[in-house]
């Protein structure tokens, strides 16, 4: 080394001896808890979104977030962004897309971009985006009317994995609360695990809506090991209305939960709240940030 840069170097040195070695541990990247692989499902910002939509992308990577997961694709754009503009805004502000929302298709079947209508260029469209994962998103009241509709939509989950693995995707159901409640005698969500190819589809556990029907998460990992590599964490506000609340704020045990993060496959989480009573979800997902700081994982 020379003396020039032996000088540069031992005064960074000294300035940084007087640093607190407790604030350097906190502001260290191993110390952000979870939070440094956070991911934000963007419906929460569907609004600002349709206002401005790289403004708001921009906002997000302000708070921290890494990793993205779209949803409202149609015809080959997001927000009437094209593949091509979408990637240069990402680009810009240093962020992944992760994972993206679809739907069956079969409630609207004039939508294209779904798992019945143009299904192979949204996964291709996926795959140029970056994305790693491709997720049902939602069933329909008229989608989900006996079980026999859970064995279609198995059959459906299994095709489109089929073809999203050509392309290096995984796909991916998402849940709500309904998949849980018993149907025909069955409970949908376990005839999805038994019916759904273990190496096509993989599950992203929506954690709000489990806790709503009342099922442990942690039981599922434990019983099917290594099959939720995404997670939607969402907390659920106390009291008889279990309303939406930043993560952090509500009643589910979220150590407890990333404390069983490796039996259960996670690879990806995505911080989302559906509403919020402040009207303020920038605010919102802020403080889902922060808090997830404090939360470590198996």
């Amino acid at each position: 080394m020379n003396r020039r840069k032996f000088i540069k170097h031992a005064g960074i040195a000294s300035s940084l001896a007087f640093i607190p070695s407790s604030i350097l541990s906190a502001c260290s990247p191993q110390n952000q808890g979870v939070a440094k692989e956070a991911g934000l499902q963007l419906y929460t910002l569907r609004e600002a979104l349709e206002k401005d939509f790289k403004g708001t992308i921009e906002k997000v990577a302000k708070v921290g977030y890494k990793n993205l997961e779209f949803f409202n694709y149609s015809d080959g754009k997001y927000f009437g962004n094209s593949i091509k503009e979408v990637k240069s805004i990402l680009d810009e502000f240093n962020l992944k897309a992760k994972s993206s929302h679809v739907l069956t298709g079969w409630a609207m079947p004039d939508n294209i971009g779904t798992m019945t209508n143009d299904w192979e260029r949204t996964v291709a469209d996926a795959a140029e985006l970056g994305q790693t994962h491709i997720a049902c998103a939602y069933l329909f009241d008229s989608e989900r009317e006996s079980i026999d509709d859970y064995k279609r939509l198995s059959d459906l989950l299994n095709s489109c994995g089929e073809t999203s693995k050509e392309y290096g995707l995984q796909m991916a159901y998402h849940n709500h609360d309904f998949e849980f409640q018993e149907l025909d005698g069955k409970i949908p969500y376990d005839l999805l695990l038994s019916q759904c190819d273990v190496n096509l589809v993989k599950f992203e556990l929506d954690l709000y809506w489990t806790a709503r029907a009342g099922v442990d998460p942690v039981e599922y990992f434990k019983e099917h090991e290594g099959r939720f590599p995404l997670w939607h964490v969402k907390d659920m506000g106390a009291g008889e209305e279990q309303f939406f609340s930043a993560v952090g704020e509500g009643v589910i045990d979220w150590q407890r939960i990333f404390n069983h993060a490796s039996t259960a496959g996670l690879k990806q989480f995505f911080v989302e709240q559906d509403q919020t009573k402040s009207g303020k979800p920038f605010e919102e997902i802020t403080k889902s940030y922060e808090y997830l700081k404090g939360i470590k994982r198996s």
